[in-house]
């Protein structure tokens, strides 16, 4: 089998789409706690396009508000500004996806994984009491962790189904897959992925392993589980079918089972629900 070209794949990722300025501006101020909401504000209302998307979710039936919002600030005031800022994400991340690819992944599904992988995310960086300016930083990572199988599927598309396949028909994780038919895995081409979006560096270790958590940090320990109990959930479908019931990432920070966090969180049919109204607005 013909193993991926680094070099090719490095002027590849290069090429990909690059999330709007406005949106990089949104992630730079939002990581400074003092940061005026009046210029966040600003920043997402001079993106035209996001500013539509971002009010069509939010008038959505799922957040079914009395009156409709029709600016950024009124959003924000009912809102609150992490949930604007993370739609302004997903709105980005939305526009990297194309609809087709050759490699038959579908994109729909593996949206649908990110979006509630990234809300999963949130709520256990939450549940470990994470302060609540770094939470979203969870939400991002888990909302981009997994955006290395869009490479492939755009870049190898040939060997990247040849890996979906194998992956299924043998009930082994995607990764490895992938490893054995391009010589690297999604994990590592996220990390390259998110380096061109300029990332903060802590976001951009996390994405490089969340399989393997080598770093052993807790936001790559959260998206790992996150990852697992949307799977688990069958929110969506991100190429990967292989659940891990106990992954290892649990132990340090819940001491429970993937079943008891998942029954711990509640009710996690709204974050589906959520997802379906921003995909499908």
């Amino acid at each position: 089998m013909q193993q991926t070209d680094n070099k090719e794949l490095i002027k590849f990722v290069e090429k990909m789409p690059a999330f709007p300025k406005s949106v990089q501006r949104v992630v730079q101020l939002t990581s400074n706690i003092n940061a005026p909401a009046k210029e966040i504000v600003r920043v997402i209302e001079s993106d035209p396009v996001m500013t539509v998307k971002i009010l069509k979710v939010i008038n959505s039936a799922f957040y079914g508000l009395p009156k409709k919002i029709t600016s950024i600030q009124r959003a924000v005031v009912h809102m609150g500004l992490n949930t604007i800022k993370n739609l302004a994400l997903s709105v980005a991340a939305m526009g990297v996806l194309k609809p087709t690819n050759q490699a038959n992944f579908n994109t729909q599904d593996f949206l649908l994984h990110s979006l509630t992988t990234a809300s999963i995310c949130r709520l256990l960086a939450e549940k470990l009491n994470v302060k609540g300016s770094e939470c979203s930083d969870f939400f991002v990572a888990g909302l981009i962790h997994d955006f290395g199988k869009i490479v492939f599927a755009e870049f190898d598309p040939d060997n990247f189904k040849l890996a979906l396949e194998k992956s299924a028909e043998q009930n082994i994780p995607l990764h490895q897959a992938e490893t054995e038919f391009m010589g690297i895995n999604h994990a590592q081409v996220g990390k390259m992925l998110a380096e061109k979006w300029e990332l903060d560096p802590v976001l951009i270790e996390a994405i490089e392993h969340h399989h393997d958590n080598s770093n052993e940090q807790r936001l790559t320990a959260c998206i790992a589980i996150a990852n697992q109990v949307s799977k688990k959930l069958q929110f969506g479908f991100s190429g990967n079918g292989v659940v891990e019931e106990s992954p290892s990432e649990i132990m340090p920070y819940f001491e429970v089972t993937l079943d008891d966090l998942i029954i711990s969180l509640g009710d996690l049919s709204a974050i589906k629900s959520e997802a379906l109204s921003f995909i499908n607005s």
